[in-house]
This record gives C-alpha cells, structure tokens and sequence, in this order.
C-alpha cells in the first residue's frame, strides 16, 4: 500500500525543513550568543586581545589562563554566561559557609548586633556599669569590661564583627567568584544607590541592603532596583524618608493628641530624669514633618540627573507623594517602636484594609501619608491616595527620556571611559525606553557597540583602590586567608569600602583616585604584597614562572610583565620600568617618599572594635616598610620586580 500523495508531500517537506534547519543551526553562533556580536575585529583587536578587554571592565582581573579559558568558550558565550550570573560556584560557597551572619535577616541582625550606644546604656541599667560613669568614657577599661561581660550574659556580640563578615565577603566574591560579572555590577550599582556606614541608624541594615535589594537586581529592570531601594530600610534611614510625614488633618489630630500625652506625663514626672527625656520626645514630635532629602536625591542622583529637568517644587511634591514610606521595626528599641506597637494592638489585618502596607521590612503608614493632590512634572497625582502613587512616581521617574541618558551614561563612563561618545550614549538610551530599563539589554547593546572597542576606550579607566588590590590578588593567584590587612590597604589607598558619606557613592573618575600620595601608596601597596607583608595573603611566584629562575631583574621583567598584563602594548613599560627593577636603591627611595606624606594624604588605617577592644593594624610603607624592604632575603629581586610592576601606571589601568 503506497502512503497517499498528500502525506508523502508534507513528510518531505518536513525532512526539508529540518535538514535546512540543522544547517543553518550549524552556521549559527555558538549556543547561548546568538543575536549579539562585538565588533572588535573591526577595530583591529584579535581574539585574545578582545578577550582581555572584556575581562578587564568585566570582572576584577585577568590572567593569561582566563583569556585562554575566554576564548575557548567564545567570546560572545562567556558574556552572555556572565551577564545570567547563574554559574555554579561551590567553591566560593565553600569559603563563605563559615560567615553565619551574612545569611541573618535584618531582625536577627538587630537582635544578635546592637549598637553601642545602646550596649552602653543597657549595661549601665542592669549594674554591669557603675552609675555616676561617664557616658563619654565608654574606653576606659572598666566601662569596656563591663560592656563585655553584659554582652557575654546577653548573647550578644560586637556589631564589628557584622561588619568584619561583610567586608569579607565582598573581598572573598571579589577574588574568587566565577560570577564575576555581577559582582562588578553589585558594586556598581551600590556605589549609584549608595548609603554609608557612617550613618548608624542604616548601617546594620547594609549587610542585608546589598545582598537583598542590590545583587539580586543588576541585570533586571531598572525600574525595579530603584522600587527595591526606595522600599529598603537602608535607603530609607540614610536619606531620612523614614520619618518624612505629611501635612493633614489627620496627622495634625494625631500629633496633637501625642503632645497632649507627653504633656501629662511629663506634669507627672516633673523633677525626675524621665521628664528629660519626655522633653526630647516632644520637641522631636514638634520637629516632625516633611523631609524632601530622599525625593531630593532620587531625582538628581537615582533617576533623572542633576540637569534633568524638574524644579525644587518638584522635589517638595514628590516628597509629598513618598510620606509614610518608613520601616516595619525589626524590633522594640529606635525609631519606629510606636508605630509596631500600634500595630500589635490594632491587628494587622485591621491597619490593611485602611491602606497601610507591610512587605518584609517596608511599612507604609497611611496615617503619616499626605493624602492632598500633588504634581511632580506635570504629572497630576489626585487626592485620596495612599501607597498606590508613590510606586506610579517610580514608575515615572524610571521610565523617563532623562533617567534614560543618565543611567546610559553612568553605565558608559563605568565600561568604557570617563567621557563616553554621545553616539554610544544616544544609542544605549533608545534601547533603554524600548526595553523598559532592562540592564542586561543596556550591557548587550554597550558589547556590541564599535564606541566599546575603540582605542579611546581600552586601557583608559583608572582601576579604585579596591580594583587594583583585586586585580593584583586575582592576578597572582593569591590565597586570601585573612582580610582586615588588606582592606586597611584599601583604605590607605583611599577608599575606604561602604564608608563613603555623600549619597553621590565614590566619583567614577581617575583624576579621583590619583594624585601624588596615592601613586606613593599604590607602590607601596605592590612592593608590600610581592614581598609578603600583607598579612593574610599568600602566593608562590615560583609557581607562576613554573619554577624558572629569571637571570636578572631584567629578564624578570620580561617574564613577568606578560603575565601580569596580558595582551598589553608593554613595550614602552618595559622600557620605562627596566630602569627602575636595576636601581638597587629603589626600595629606599620609595619608602623615603611615602614617610614624606602627609597625615592628611592617609586615611586612618587602624580598625577598632569599640566593643570588646579588638585590634587589626597595619603600617604599610613608610619608613619602617622600607627597612624591611632593604633586609637580605626579605625582599628577593624577582618579589621587587614583580611589585614594581603592580605599582606601574600600566597596570593602574583596567
């Protein structure tokens, strides 16, 4: 029986189609790359040297071995890998297992965490220090004994060591991540959304900021990182939206029924210390109102840029829309108590359906909310609202043409250099408003843009103290075992990792980082990490050389120049450094010139847990690194060589 003629037709044409599909398949990019392509051959860059100027903007540092393993996989594959971010990384997992306060909620960090303020004042009322005590002599050995003791009876433990593991493990991901793509955008995107330990209300909150709010974000939606960090306790302590509350009949009823209270407690308490203290309650409720600082910055520096084209009326109305946008108190203690109390008696069920809103550590209190009509940019927000119009002003602010550009060009000076083209930037705008924000499109876009690969751009962004400390450790495959050392480093070289006060995060340019003493100091920081006296980091050069021993300073050089710049034009820093690793008194005229620095040129290197006394310290440089550095068989010359290299202007570069 022959197979009808219709059926015969169509089982041909589906044979056809198929072997028609393997082979276009065939052709097709390697699996996961298809649609992109990054047109370094056009710029005259083969595959290995493109390589290493995508490791170079998009991961902490590369070897030989890392472009070799790049190329392997294809260039296009390993971004498209990298931009996922969802490469298993048992190992890196292995390193952090032992760092158990990095997976505790904001609740459990509060609980186990406290303040020392509040250390100090709990162990006075429970007897562990004597009264009479002055409150300002919270180091004197008495006072710290005390404190110690309290907190061993509490459970509790120094708010330093919360900090200690925080650092740890951005200097641990840093080093050794396989992700590494999102580890530069976690920090990126921090640094743009950033907040600062210095301010004590939201530094508990910072640990669980960047794990929570940043790192699961960086390759999403824009729009919903900035929602993410506007509903984040961190964000809304260090820029005072917490206690922002608006102007209206409601609120005026309720603030005047608490004064009255205070009032009659404190005629109650007259002549005792509780009436001091009812006193400050009441003249922090008389201070209470509107706080235009977050709507203030989410517009300049979140969104829209600081020409982008609102007012001060702007920035008071849309202060307004953002009232009530506070936290839900981890606890019974600071800012915030009154309202959880409030709740607890109320039933939260009750307080919903009258417009308040609880997600995790997010409360909108609809009874601090300004419910009058508003405008922000032409935008009319009427009246009667609640949590509904704060999230349309992000929808807003995220989706407009100015967020477009700034973040386009935030994101350029990031990747490409510190005056990024128009061009590039006109073109990674246009995609923005089409793909909604979508982050990972924006780094799809900057690849493939000839404006990335251009000569203007490779090797012209200046590596942050913290990239050069991690390109030098990735780059000498080094075993990090303990960080405080290092990150005094860092610290010496000017950065000083989630410190930085201003809401701007650190500025993204190389006129920033360098001047004269830090230039001194990175020097420093190369010769005291080649010749091993950064405590806490161990490598084997002899290792990397493969057990050759280099004949001279000079063939030293040449040996390990390549290998610490790959795919580098090291001929002129050859000639430039040849000098210097022949110089027997090098070593001497560094350390000359870093004791010449000013104090005012150094950060404060040493790092004190005000808790139970701890110290971690180090001197890098100076005088007494450079008597160490001249001892016999402390500092061999292929260990100088390799840290004059670090310390070159070359390698300053990413």
């Amino acid at each position: 029986m022959h197979p009808h003629p219709n059926i015969l037709k169509t089982s041909i044409l589906a044979l056809t189609s198929a072997v028609v599909l393997t082979a276009i398949l065939a052709l097709e990019p390697q699996a996961g790359s298809k649609g992109l392509h990054m047109p370094y051959a056009e710029a005259g860059l083969s595959e290995r040297q493109a390589a290493e100027h995508l490791l170079s903007r998009f991961t902490y540092g590369a070897t030989p071995e890392d472009i070799d393993r790049v190329v392997r996989t294809g260039l296009e594959k390993w971004f498209l890998e990298q931009l996922d971010g969802r490469i298993p990384d048992p190992q890196l997992e292995a390193r952090l297992s032992g760092y158990d306060a990095l997976n505790k909620s904001n609740a459990e960090v509060l609980a186990e965490f406290p303040r020392p303020a509040r250390l100090y004042q709990e162990a006075l009322q429970a007897g562990y220090i004597k009264a009479g005590t002055d409150p300002n002599d919270k180091k004197s050995p008495e006072v710290r004994q005390g404190i110690k003791d309290y907190m061993a009876a509490k459970g509790y433990r120094p708010q330093q060591e919360l900090f200690h593991q925080f650092f740890t493990q951005k200097i641990l991901r840093a080093t050794y991540a396989k992700n590494q793509l999102h580890e530069v955008l976690t920090d990126f995107w921090f640094n743009h959304f950033n907040v600062s330990l210095t301010k004590n209300e939201c530094a508990p909150y910072i640990p669980a900021y960047e794990r929570d709010v940043i790192r699961p974000h960086v390759a999403g939606k824009f729009r919903d990182l900035l929602l993410a960090t506007a509903k984040s306790p961190a964000m809304l302590f260090y820029l005072d939206n917490f206690s922002s509350m608006g102007d209206n009949d409601q609120m005026q009823v309720q603030r005047a029924r608490v004064e009255r209270r205070i009032e009659q407690k404190m005629e109650e308490e007259k002549g005792t210390d509780a009436q001091a203290q009812l006193e400050k309650r009441k003249a922090r409720l008389q201070s209470q109102g509107l706080n235009e600082n977050y709507a203030r910055e989410i517009m300049e520096l979140h969104t829209l840029g600081v020409d982008g084209g609102y007012t001060q009326q702007d920035v008071t109305e849309a202060a307004r829309v953002l009232t009530g946008w506070t936290i839900f108190p981890a606890n019974e203690e600071g800012p915030g108590k009154f309202i959880r109390k409030m709740i607890d008696q109320v039933g939260e069920d009750r307080m919903t359906s009258v417009g308040f809103v609880h997600e995790g550590d997010f409360l909108f209190a609809m009874s601090r909310h300004d419910t009058k009509e508003k405008s922000v940019l032409g935008h009319r927000f009427p009246a009667g609202h609640g949590y509904d119009e704060g999230v349309e002003l992000i929808d807003m602010l995220s989706r407009h043409p100015s967020t477009a550009r700034f973040i386009c060009r935030k994101i350029a000076v990031r990747f490409v250099n510190d005056a990024p083209p128009a061009s590039l930037i006109e073109r990674m705008s246009k995609v923005y408003e089409q793909k909604d924000g979508d982050i990972a499109e924006l780094l799809k876009t900057l690849v493939s843009s000839p404006e990335f690969w251009s000569k203007e751009a490779r090797t012209e962004k200046t590596r942050s103290p913290f990239e050069l400390a991690m390109a030098a450790i990735r780059t000498l495959h080094a075993e990090v075992t303990e960080i405080y050392p290092l990150n005094n480093y860092i610290t010496r070289m000017g950065q000083k990792l989630y410190y930085y006060q201003a809401p701007t995060g650190f500025p993204d340019k190389g006129s920033f980082w360098i001047n004269a003493g830090s230039l001194l100091n990175r020097m420093n920081f190369g010769m005291d990490l080649a010749t091993h006296r950064i405590p806490g980091v161990r490598f084997d050069l002899a290792v990397l050389d493969e057990g050759h021993e280099p004949e001279s300073a000079s063939a030293a050089l040449a040996t390990f120049a390549p290998m610490l710049l790959p795919q580098r034009d090291i001929a002129p820093t050859l000639k430039r450094l040849d000098a210097l690793v022949n110089d027997p008194s090098i070593g001497e005229k560094i350390g000359t010139a870093a004791s010449h620095i000013t104090p005012s040129d150094e950060p404060d290197d040493e790092m004190m847990d005000e808790n139970v006394g701890t110290k971690a310290k180090i001197k890098p440089g100076g005088k007494k690194s450079t008597a160490i550095l001249l001892q016999p068989g402390k500092n061999d010359a292929l260990s100088q060589v390799v840290g004059i290299i670090i310390g070159s202007p070359e390698f300053q570069r990413r």
